[in-house]
C-alpha cells in the first residue's frame, strides 16, 4: 500500500510543495464573536451573535535530506516563498499596491483544508552536515482561513466521515483508549473516535492510518 504524502496546493491549483513527512497531528481552530449591552449593578446580559471568525490551522513540517546530502532549503524555501506577494495571481496589480501573497491549501489523502493565508512561518534548521549544509529542518506553519469553506472537507463528495476536529496518524502500538485519553483527558471516550472512523476493533488499529478526531458532541 503507497503511503499518501501531504503537500500544499498553491491557489493556481497546480503548484504542489510536498511535505517530506507527514505531520504527526494538525490542529484546527474555530471561534465565534458574541457581546452584551454594558449593565452596570446588573445580572449578566444576553449575548448577541457578531458573527464567525476566521478559522486556524497549525501544523509542524520536518524536512530532511541527509539520505542524499544536499541542501535541505531547496524544499524550506519553497514553503517560505509562499509568504512572498506574488504578481501573478489574478487580479494582482504592484502599480496601485493591488498585490498579496497567494492562498494556500493542506492536503493529505483524502483531505483538504480550507482556503488559507500563511500568518506565520517559523524555520528551524536542526542537523547539518560536516561542511555546515542544512540537512533537517522544521517549519511551524501558521493558517488563517481566507474564505468561507469547511474546515476540513473529503475530495470524495460521496464520503460520509464527519468534519474532524484534528486529524491524528496512529503511530505502532497506539491503541483507541490511549488516542482517546491524549486528546480528550478520558480514556473511556474511546467510541466517540471508534464512531467517527467507522472501528469495531479498537485494539486493531494499523499504524500509518488516519483518524478524524471530532469534537465532542459535535454532531
Amino acid at each position: 500500500m503507497t503511503l499518501e504524502k501531504a503537500y500544499l496546493l498553491h491557489e493556481d491549483n497546480s503548484t504542489k510543495i510536498p511535505c517530506l513527512f507527514n505531520p504527526e497531528s494538525i490542529s484546527v481552530s474555530r471561534s465565534n464573536s458574541w457581546e452584551g449591552p454594558k449593565q452596570p449593578g446588573k445580572t449578566v446580559p444576553q449575548l448577541g451573535y457578531k458573527g464567525a471568525q476566521s478559522a486556524t490551522m497549525n501544523l509542524s513540517l520536518i524536512f530532511d535530506t541527509t539520505d542524499v546530502g544536499t541542501t535541505v532549503t531547496a524544499y524550506t524555501d519553497k514553503v517560505m516563498k509562499l509568504m512572498d506577494i506574488d504578481p501573478n495571481i489574478s487580479g494582482s496589480n504592484t502599480d496601485t499596491a493591488n498585490a498579496r501573497p497567494p492562498t494556500v491549501s493542506f492536503h493529505w489523502g483524502d483531505l483538504h483544508s480550507f482556503p488559507a493565508v500563511i500568518n506565520s512561518a517559523n524555520l528551524s534548521f536542526t542537523y547539518f552536515s560536516s561542511s555546515g549544509v542544512p540537512l533537517r529542518a522544521t517549519i511551524e506553519l501558521g493558517l488563517t482561513q481566507f474564505k468561507d469553506a469547511a474546515s476540513f472537507a473529503s475530495q470524495n463528495p460521496t464520503s460520509g466521515t464527519p468534519r474532524p476536529h484534528r486529524v491524528h496518524r496512529v503511530q505502532p502500538g497506539e491503541t483507541l483508549d490511549r488516542i482517546s485519553a491524549r486528546y480528550y483527558g478520558d480514556s473511556t471516550k474511546w467510541r466517540a473516535l471508534a464512531s467517527a472512523n467507522g472501528i469495531e476493533d479498537p485494539l486493531a488499529l494499523r499504524p500509518g492510518s488516519l483518524l478524524s478526531v471530532p469534537q465532542l458532541g459535535a454532531s
